[in-house]
């Protein structure tokens, strides 16, 4: 089992900034993509952020340029960057990491961190 544990979340006014960090634990073999979702009130969630183990990146369209996803390998840690936050960026945040082997691999989630981009 691997355990994903989320910090960094909080209320910040529109154009402030805020850095996730999504660290994981437990009996990991090897972690693949790690990434952050999240999800608004009545909306599905959605996919904000993905970097592979090699560090090759994807981004939801709304926060290209605002948002930086980086990863530090030996720590088992994702982190998010946001900057100039807009109140449409509230939302629950999700980490989500894919563990395993070349032959058989598991998604595993963090149990989300709130975000509210509000004046």
């Amino acid at each position: 089992q691997v355990q994903l544990v989320e910090s960094g979340g909080g209320l910040v006014q529109p154009g402030g900034s805020l850095r996730l960090s999504c660290a994981a634990s437990g009996s990991i073999f090897k972690i693949y993509t790690m990434g952050w979702y999240r999800q608004a009130p009545e909306k599905q969630r959605e996919l904000v952020a993905a970097i592979t183990s090699n560090g090759i990146t994807n981004y939801a369209d709304s926060v290209k340029g605002r948002f930086t996803i980086s990863r530090d390998n030996a720590k088992n840690t994702v982190y998010l960057q946001m900057n100039s936050l807009k109140p449409e960026d509230t939302a629950v945040y999700y980490c989500k990491a894919v563990e395993g082997n070349d032959h058989v691999r598991q998604n595993y989630w963090g149990q989300g961190t709130q975000v509210t981009v509000s004046s």
